[in-house]
């Protein structure tokens, strides 16, 4: 057995199948694979229901007339000191602070993913990476077009280009949906690909300005960062205060802030040495996951979601091709991108589609992945920063291109469902009773002998009860089937 970090259970790795030429497309995962991502995505569907909870909250904080003047006085509220520039406002607190601590999570899913996940082996990856570019490529190009024929900004383009993992998660909890572990772990992989290229685009086109005295403060932390995990000191009380620290000088440089988090992230160790349970990465997530997935991006979209409904607003939504690129991208940019390069993927290469699965279901798991929430928002805050009225319309297109894409997903997969249920019964029987489902133990001799036992004793135990129903019968008076003697 090895043993599991905290929060997983301890897993027995069975006897691996030999490769072959072609490799199956969203196929079974390895034991250890499936146990990490089915703990993984426990907490991000609590946290996406929270999330949903907040996005609620918001909204009717923000619409309802007695309390909407609230909304706007809290999110409003300055704290902090000015002296050091961080003099901010509740709602950007919550959107360069808190979202630091989503973006520190994602950098160390993707380091993860990259020393010892399905990213590690490039045959592999290469079909979610496709998948993740194409469903970020064509919601851009999506966008753009929709402008450029509108005469509208073009400056939203990267709006549609994110997936909101713990949402999906959240609108599958809903809905009761029961999802293959492969098709959750392809939208996690594709999640975690949208992030990486989603902080890429932060950094690269949302930096109109340069401190280069913070700048290297802020690089100096890091490298500190980096020597002290080296020299393996050990300490909340050391890490965190540097990474505060960190962050402030990476908020002050004109970088955006929530890329210090993602650094950090990077820099954790992922793989596990003699005498270890496991990395100090998947220790220092499974702390840190409940704090960013129950507490920092609910509160994010409590003091982002907050935008005024109404039914001209709404209709704007349609007619402004600023947000109509926002929904189309999301609705269709999204599902045509990752369903199209999952497709070019496995026809242009070795791959195949499982056995198991139909191209409905990569259309389903592709419209699911268009409901874009907290990194659509925070990137809409920053394309049209300046511009209070257009930001929240974007806003607003985000929320509605979301309800759609979740809304169309709902339909479909419910459509497949039956036969969902049936591969998740199947994934998760153990009739041997040894903690390790069954399908995981077919090429183990061992498994088959335990079953022929089982077998065996059920055989025995039936064999018992004919004998005594048999001899039961032989006592009654007249034989079976007959009364006083005669027959019935």
């Amino acid at each position: 057995m090895s043993p599991a970090c905290p929060g997983g259970p301890a897993v027995t790795a069975p006897p691996t199948r030999p490769r072959t030429a072609s490799r199956k497309a969203f196929g079974r995962l390895s034991l250890p694979e499936r146990s990490f991502v089915a703990d993984a995505l426990r907490t991000e569907t609590v946290g996406g229901v929270l999330l949903l909870l907040a996005a609620v909250a918001a909204l009717v904080w923000a619409n309802v007339p007695g309390i909407r003047h609230g909304y706007e006085t809290v999110g409003g509220f300055h704290a902090g000191p000015e002296a050091l520039g961080l003099h901010l406002s509740v709602a950007h607190w919550a959107a360069d602070g808190l979202l630091a601590v989503f973006f520190f999570v994602a950098g160390i899913e993707l380091k993860r993913e990259l020393v010892a996940g399905d990213l590690r082996d490039p045959r592999a990856a290469v079909l979610p990476v496709v998948a993740a570019l194409c469903g970020m490529a064509v919601p851009a190009l999506v966008y753009t077009l929709t402008n450029v024929a509108g005469h509208g900004s073009t400056q939203g383009w990267a709006v549609p280009t994110a997936t909101d993992i713990a949402f999906a998660l959240a609108v599958l909890a809903v809905i009761g949906t029961s999802l293959p572990s492969a098709l959750r772990a392809f939208l996690l992989t594709l999640a975690v690909v949208d992030d990486l290229f989603a902080i890429l685009i932060i950094a690269v086109f949302f930096t109109d300005r340069l401190d280069f005295a913070a700048l290297g403060g802020a690089v100096t932390g890091l490298a500190l960062f980096w020597l002290l995990l080296r020299t393996g000191v050990r300490g909340w009380y050391v890490y965190v205060p540097l990474g505060v620290v960190v962050w402030a000088l990476m908020y002050n440089s004109g970088v955006h802030a929530t890329i210090a988090g993602v650094a950090m992230g990077l820099m954790l160790r992922c793989t596990t040495r003699e005498g270890e349970e496991c990395s100090p990465a998947e220790r220092i997530e499974h702390l840190v996951r409940p704090l960013s997935a129950g507490l920092a991006v609910p509160l994010f979209a409590l003091f982002s979601a907050g935008v005024s409904i109404s039914g001209g607003a709404l209709g704007d939504v349609f007619t402004r091709p600023e947000t109509l690129g926002v929904v189309l991208g999301l609705v269709v940019g999204k599902t045509i991108g990752i369903f199209g390069g999952t497709w070019l993927t496995v026809r242009f290469t070795r791959a195949q589609l499982s056995d198991d699965l139909a191209w409905a279901d990569v259309f389903a798991v592709a419209t699911l992945a268009g409901i874009g929430f907290t990194v659509s928002l925070l990137i809409g805050e920053l394309a049209f920063e300046g511009d209070a009225v257009l930001t929240d319309e974007v806003k607003t297109a985000v929320l509605t291109g979301s309800l759609i894409a979740a809304s169309c997903a709902t339909v479909l997969l419910k459509l497949r469902n039956a036969k969902y249920r049936r591969m998740c019964e199947e994934e998760e029987r153990d009739e041997d009773l040894d903690g390790i489902p069954d399908v995981y133990e077919q090429d183990d001799p061992a498994y088959h002998l335990r079953m022929a036992g089982i077998h065996e004793r059920k055989a025995a135990e039936h064999r018992r009860l004919a004998a005594e129903a048999r001899h039961g019968l032989q006592e009654v008076p007249g034989g079976a089937g007959e009364e006083d003697g005669r027959p019935a």
